[in-house]
């Protein structure tokens, strides 16, 4: 396993854009929220250590990992949002649920990222075990909560600079 051993969300914010005056909003699933919820503060953690005033960061919960399109949609709508991060946890199961669940879940944020002018990342676990999903979810392997900021704060920046 490539993140074997690893914790890939060491950062140093001194070296990432600056959050100041961004709005970032989390789209989390209440599904699996021990997990969901560990993401949205890693998430969160980064965020506000950029710089991020505390009311510019907003959290959006939504039932399941399915539902986190459709809001995170609305959101791009609106228009104010400079970055947007979907935060779910998807574990396998005994039936084919899984895979439909996690392949409607990354074609929906690809096409909100091709349709609209704010990126949306990509922050949903798709682990075998409830082992897998904490070791990243603040366990050995860090917190993609926190690599998910650390690309929403670049991709807003890129944003800016592209127009």
């Amino acid at each position: 396993m490539a993140t074997a051993g690893h914790n890939l969300s060491d950062f140093n914010p001194e070296e990432l854009p600056k959050a100041t005056g961004m709005r970032i909003a989390c789209v989390v699933s209440e599904w699996n929220s021990e997990i969901t919820n560990a993401l949205y503060q890693g998430a969160r953690d980064i965020l506000m250590a950029c710089g991020a005033a505390g009311h510019y960061v907003t959290q959006l919960k939504v039932p399941g990992a399915v539902e986190i399109t459709y809001a995170a949609k609305k959101l791009c709508e609106s228009g104010k949002y400079d970055a947007i991060i979907a935060i779910g946890n998807v574990i396998q199961g005994e039936t084919k649920h899984f895979d439909f669940v996690c392949q409607s879940v990354t074609h929906g944020v690809t096409e909100l990222n091709l349709q609209f002018d704010t990126p949306v990342i990509f922050c949903v676990l798709t682990d075998n075990t409830i082992e897998q999903s904490r070791a990243r979810a603040g366990g050995i392997h860090g917190n993609k909560g926190t690599e998910a900021g650390v690309a929403a704060l670049k991709m807003a920046g890129l944003r800016k600079i592209l127009g």
